[in-house]
């Protein structure tokens, strides 16, 4: 019996030149507050950027910053206008068509990524993908508190994820995209894997 095919897709770097966590906060902040926040987190920042702050923290300190007591709606309607506006221009063709070649074989796509659930799932349903995976935010009386709900999605929180999504590893075949160190234990998990690289349709 053939197995089912899934095909899990990190964001940042992969299916987009760079980064869209940023240009999401600056989206959300606007330029001036944007610079201002960043230069305010640049202990934080520089302390991640030499290793001796871990990811979590930084993105929680990050977060905080720029997302607590910020309206859910009011951000909702941000992070839509960002995943239809802005990022469109972010995603790279190859990694586009080699996503469109798996939706083509029938196969189950999934994003699984670091970045906010609340600009991926817009932009994914662009591209008629339903199933995400990524950073969630906590929210109480209609407002985000700033904090993460859970763990960070990165790294071996990925594989985790995807596992309790999809069930038990030996009953579908694999196929995993990613560009950085936070997707090795995804690509470990792959049937086939592919780092920094698509293969030609």
């Amino acid at each position: 019996m053939t197995r089912p095919v899934v095909a899990a897709f990190d964001f940042d770097g992969t299916l987009t030149h760079g980064d869209s966590f940023l240009p999401f906060l600056r989206a959300v902040a606007g330029n001036v507050r944007y610079a201002q926040q960043m230069l305010s987190l640049s202990p934080v920042l520089l302390g991640y950027g030499l290793g001796l702050v871990k990811n979590h923290h930084a993105k929680a300190r990050v977060l905080a910053k720029f997302l607590s007591g910020k309206e859910v709606e009011a951000i909702r309607q941000i992070a839509h206008d960002f995943a239809t506006r802005q990022l469109p221009a972010q995603i790279r063709p190859g990694a586009l068509a080699r996503l469109r070649w798996h939706q083509q074989q029938g196969h189950r796509c999934v994003i699984v990524s670091a970045s906010l659930e609340c600009y991926l799932q817009p932009w994914a349903q662009t591209v008629g993908i339903t199933e995400i995976i990524g950073s969630r935010l906590v929210t109480a009386a209609d407002v985000y508190t700033g904090q993460l709900s859970g763990a960070n999605c990165y790294g071996v929180e990925k594989t985790r994820r995807l596992q309790a999504l999809l069930g038990e590893r030996e009953a579908y075949t694999l196929y995993a995209y990613g560009d950085s160190k936070g997707d090795r234990e995804l690509l470990a998990l792959a049937d086939h894997a592919y780092y920094r690289r698509m293969p030609e349709v």
